[in-house]
């Protein structure tokens, strides 16, 4: 197992970490499985989608944003990140790749993100493979 940190710039933006696990896969032993990522944290998540055009970043938080507003009449809890902790189980926490050859086996266009919902923070992420 190994721990890999992501620090977030903004309160919301998603933050490619794809060479930081094949990075772990190059210094492994381990040449097929799959790789589990997690992240212990309630207010951001794990996904995997394009990384060749940006504004598919820009458009996914827009629309969340737009459907879950950080100041929503209703909301209670008293640090105002009701919307991350939402967002976040959205989203969900973590994501399985496949890999051989050390090599994760992502389509051509994918990239995994960390999705920071209440930045500017320092993340953790574990990374497993089996």
């Amino acid at each position: 197992m190994k721990t890999i940190k992501v620090k977030s710039n903004r309160r919301e933006e998603l933050i490619e970490i794809t060479s930081e696990v094949e990075n772990f896969l190059r210094e492994s032993e381990t040449k097929e499985g799959v790789c589990v990522l997690f992240t212990q944290h309630t207010t951001c998540g794990l996904t995997i989608n394009e990384n060749a055009d940006p504004d598919v970043k820009s458009d996914m938080l827009l629309f969340l944003k737009k459907t879950i507003p950080q100041f929503y009449d209703g909301f209670r809890h008293f640090e105002h990140n009701s919307d991350a902790h939402i967002k976040s189980s959205l989203v969900g926490t973590s994501v399985t790749v496949p890999f051989e050859n050390g090599k994760l086996l992502l389509g051509r266009w994918q990239g995994i993100y960390l999705c920071e919902f209440d930045g500017a923070r320092e993340r953790k992420v574990l990374m497993i493979l089996r």
